[in-house]
């Protein structure tokens, strides 16, 4: 199913959470909205929220706390771009500068920090307020955690695959579980829907990741975006690890990633490597138990429309090539 098939298939509920999220951003400064209106206009995928929207109704009728929630996930998601990018000093993204680049890390800070603001507003005053600030609150202290222990890992280069799904559960999959969760929520779901939204939404986020990190390892030309940049910043991600499972001197090869900013030749040895010794394939095996979960937990939701795209969503992952 292409996108613009869900979003007509979601209808007013889009539109309406566009708004919300257009009115959300309005502010009194020229300067500010310039640079809203451009974020918005390059927005990405906007899956979160279309997830959001998506769970809502497989697990009930859509209301105003549904919509504020998807909102919210997308907020709140596009914040923590803006302050992952002057983190990780990376001057692209979706095939266009970040706004660090253009106007300078300490404004896209407070850009950042204007977007989560108005993340918790979105929250705010809804029915089930006390209980969604605490999902969204506990998926900020995820990101922090996230991506404090991926740049000790890239000092270290000790990650081990238990490390590797802890970074993609605290910077990804927290959120896409916390999203479907607000979702179920808003709709007062039994807590068997609202327990298998989370385990679908975790499922599909950690999924997600993982396609992500396969592409490190593609050919740049067939996905129209920069290659081999997690090796560049030392990040050992799924592939690296499936192919050092058989490696006979994993530690020379770790130690290859320490010393990448003395070596940078050493970033085509590793994909090399990889590539050789079948990372790639040992990543989408488990992409794929993921996307298993993640259908599983989508059994326990009742029949409909959505839920079958929910399904399309999470298989979806295993071809993606954006």
């Amino acid at each position: 199913m292409r996108r613009e098939d869900v979003i007509s298939l979601l209808g007013a509920d889009w539109t309406a959470y566009e708004s919300l999220v257009r009115e959300a951003l309005r502010s009194d400064i020229s300067l500010l909205d310039r640079v809203n209106a451009s974020l918005l206009a390059n927005s990405g995928k906007q899956l979160r929220p279309m997830l959001s929207l998506l769970m809502a109704r497989a697990c009930g009728k859509t209301n105003g706390d549904s919509l504020h929630y998807a909102a919210a996930s997308e907020l709140l998601h596009n914040a923590t771009l803006m302050h992952d990018d002057v983190a990780d000093e990376s001057s692209i993204r979706r095939g266009q500068p970040t706004l660090s680049a253009l106007i300078g890390p300490s404004s896209a800070v407070l850009v950042g920090d204007f977007w989560l603001s108005k993340a918790v507003k979105q929250i705010l005053g809804t029915t089930h307020e006390s209980q969604a600030v605490r999902l969204y609150s506990h998926t900020l202290s995820d990101l922090a955690r996230g991506e404090m222990l991926q740049l000790q890992k890239a000092e270290s280069a000790d990650t081990t695959e238990e490390d590797y799904f802890d970074i993609v559960h605290c910077k990804t999959a927290s959120l896409f579980e916390s999203t479907c969760l607000a979702a179920a929520l808003s709709v007062d779901a039994p807590q068997a829907l609202y327990d298998a939204a989370g385990r679908y939404g975790r499922a599909t986020g950690i999924a997600f990741q993982i396609r992500d990190d396969i592409f490190d390892y593609w050919d740049e030309a067939a996905i129209g975006k920069p290659v081999g940049l997690d090796l560049k910043e030392r990040k050992i991600t799924l592939p690296l690890l499936g192919a050092l499972r058989n490696a006979p001197d994993p530690e020379r090869l770790r130690a290859m990633v320490r010393e990448i900013p003395a070596h940078p030749e050493n970033c085509a040895v590793l994909h090399r490597f990889v590539l050789e010794n079948c990372g790639v394939e040992y990543a989408a095996g488990r992409l794929n138990d993921f996307i298993n979960e993640a259908l599983a937990a989508l059994e326990l939701l009742p029949p409909s429309q959505e839920r079958d795209v929910l399904a399309e969503l999470a298989r979806f992952n295993a071809v993606r090539k954006i």
